[in-house]
């Protein structure tokens, strides 16, 4: 269909070296548009690049760090002379650290706002002037199930990725008039090499016991794949979502719909 078509878009992935914001990308790629992703370092940048070349994907990537708005304002100024203007954002960086509250330093937290909450605030607000003059523009907010729900250790992650869908709701409110879009993408676990020593059999041969409870909680029973989020995100970008704004749509196998068994 041709209004899930990106062809001549170009698109703008925070820190998609590698994980679901390169699978993101890829999807991104296949369904026409050009690739353009930052990281923190030309170490990651250039095996980010590698990685698209194997996929046989031309990518553009930038060293920019989303927390320092001078940096992003001339990434994104660099990107619009030597690319083109940006129509997709997907604001994919981000970090987690689990640390119970009561240990947790306030720089710790104040770094995990920086990066997963002002980091989106500071790369929308460089391209929304050129997506505005445009009258086009579609911004996807990576939230996240901690947007919704809380759980131990994550005081920092919850707090930021609860803040993302309501900067997500505000740009809408504020950009819906422009003919731009912002939605949010909320993952549930996605199985990647980050979470792979989580589900590692035992020695006895069972199930790691996190692994036992994703599960146990997940509807669909198992984890999900960086490539289960391509779909929404192709939808979000393009032209089939012009009229859904202020969105988080979230991909989780049905955790946030589901109580949970009953214990036998």
């Amino acid at each position: 269909m041709a209004n899930f078509s990106l062809e001549g878009k170009i698109a703008l992935v925070t820190g998609a070296s590698y994980g679901i914001g390169f699978a993101m990308a890829q999807g991104f790629a296949q369904a026409g548009a050009t690739v353009v992703f930052n990281d923190i370092n030309q170490e990651l940048v250039d095996k980010g690049i590698a990685a698209y070349a194997e996929k046989g994907i031309k990518a553009y990537g930038y060293v920019c760090d989303v927390t320092n708005e001078e940096q992003v304002n001339a990434t994104v100024a660099q990107i619009e002379k030597e690319v083109g203007v940006i129509d997709i954002l997907v604001n994919n960086a981000g970090i987690i650290k689990r640390i119970p509250m009561i240990e947790m330093t306030a720089a710790e937290f104040r770094q995990v706002i920086d990066i997963d909450l002002n980091g989106p605030f500071i790369v929308s607000k460089a391209v929304l002037p050129s997506m505005t003059k445009k009258g086009h523009g579609k911004i996807i907010n990576i939230c996240s199930m901690m947007s919704e729900l809380g759980r131990e250790t994550v005081s920092a992650y919850a707090a930021a990725k609860g803040g993302l869908k309501m900067l997500t709701r505000n740009i809408a409110s504020e950009y819906g008039e422009y003919n731009i879009q912002c939605n949010g993408i909320g993952p549930g676990y996605i199985a990647t090499p980050q979470t792979a020593p989580l589900r590692e059999l035992q020695a006895d041969g069972s199930r790691h016991p996190f692994d036992q409870f994703i599960i146990a909680k997940t509807p669909a029973a198992r984890w999900g794949n960086p490539e289960d989020l391509v779909g929404p995100a192709v939808f979000l970008a393009s032209d089939a979502s012009n009229f859904v704004n202020g969105h988080v749509l979230y991909v989780d196998g049905g955790i946030l719909a589901y109580i949970g068994k009953q214990p036998k």
